[in-house]
């Protein structure tokens, strides 16, 4: 399965609509390739929310990721996981689960190199330009910088508006992650 140059991230309490509402109006945008990353809820709401997910995704040949929670993606059937900068070693889900898609947050250069020699499917690279509590952008020069020394498909994340999508892609980043970007 080809990852999708397009890659929206939910938060729900960014959503100006009901979640499946969003969900299929992003899709009808046309992008394919989703995260659910809910970090404040519990496991049994994260479950129902992953199936409910699972359900509005089935038919589309959307690609179907899931924030840092292995268990919740396989018992839904998810395509992967994506593990944030500190969380279970990339190495071991790819032993265990071989097939699943493993995504990994990086915010150096040093690791996008490390997330790489461990196995990671693709990186997303942060944040790129400013974006409300993400600390200091790391801006173009670095994404640049990213993609020259890896040679996995590098998504760049934060702050990307549709007038700038141009600039990010003439990097050679893989293809653009985003929450807002596309709500709109």
């Amino acid at each position: 399965m080809f990852l999708k140059r397009f890659y929206a991230i939910t938060d729900r309490k960014q959503f100006s609509k009901p979640f499946e509402e969003q969900i299929k109006y992003i899709l009808d945008k046309g992008i394919r390739m989703f995260q659910l990353r809910e970090k404040d809820l519990p496991s049994d709401e994260l479950y129902s929310l992953a199936e409910k997910m699972a359900d509005l995704l089935y038919g589309y040949d959307a690609i179907f990721i899931i924030n840092d929670r292995v268990d919740i993606a396989l018992l839904v059937g998810a395509n992967g996981v994506h593990l944030p900068e500190k969380s279970v070693p990339i190495s071991s889900v790819k032993h265990k689960f071989p097939d699943l898609i493993v995504g990994k947050s990086c915010h150096s250069v040093e690791g996008a190199i490390a997330a790489e020699k461990e196995g990671a499917d693709y990186i997303t690279f942060s944040p790129i330009f400013s974006s409300p509590g993400k600390g200091k952008p790391v801006g173009i020069e670095a994404l640049k910088e990213v993609v020259s020394k890896v040679k996995i498909p590098v998504y760049a994340l934060g702050g990307i508006k549709e007038e700038n999508i141009e600039e990010v892609l003439q990097t050679g980043a893989y293809g653009i992650a985003g929450i807002r970007l596309f709500l709109k």
